[in-house]
């Protein structure tokens, strides 16, 4: 005799179930916040990406609603859109951006570290800096210094320290 419990249809271990719903979820909240994230992309950026029209459309709107409402459903309507198109140039493109600025960052903080320093420890530091970049211009970045020294001393503006920190980001950026 065969119980209820015992008895399972055959066809039910063929079934393919596909993604969880929870991983759709995700996946639609992720595309949700990828679209989201275009509504702070200048024009030019946003060109450079080659958008389908109506997402690109849909952006721009977005741009222009000042209701919180609005630019709510707005931003679920973008989300709807960019689960119909393949969004990986999109965030690929975006990770470029957010890699160049993250570079750029460093390299501001570099300059920063460089002019301080140069300010604190000039001779040692000016040394070790011209042998890391033997291009660089030493009498004009010791008269630099001693200007942002002497500014620093008198608590002038720091006039000097800008142009020698402008000197040193041109000189540690890459060819």
């Amino acid at each position: 005799m065969k119980r209820f419990y015992d008895t399972h249809a055959p066809e039910d271990d063929d079934l393919d179930e596909g993604p969880s719903k929870s991983l759709l979820k995700r996946q639609s909240t992720e595309l949700q916040s990828l679209g989201e994230s275009l509504i702070e992309l200048s024009p030019q950026e946003l060109d450079a990406l080659e958008l389908p029209e109506k997402l690109r459309d849909a952006v721009d709107i977005a741009k222009r609603i000042t209701s919180h409402g609005g630019l709510y459903r707005q931003k679920q309507f973008i989300g709807k859109l960019m689960r119909k198109i393949d969004a990986e140039p999109i965030r690929a493109a975006l990770e470029a951006k957010r890699q160049a600025h993250r570079t750029d960052v460093l390299r501001l903080r570099r300059a920063e570290q460089w002019r301080d320093r140069l300010l604190e420890a000039k001779d040692a530091a000016l040394t070790e800096l011209l042998i890391e970049h033997p291009e660089a211009d030493r009498p004009q970045l010791s008269r630099l210094i001693d200007q942002a020294q002497h500014e620093r001393h008198r608590q002038q503006a720091p006039k000097a320290a800008r142009e020698l920190f402008r000197l040193l980001r041109e000189l540690l950026e890459p060819a």
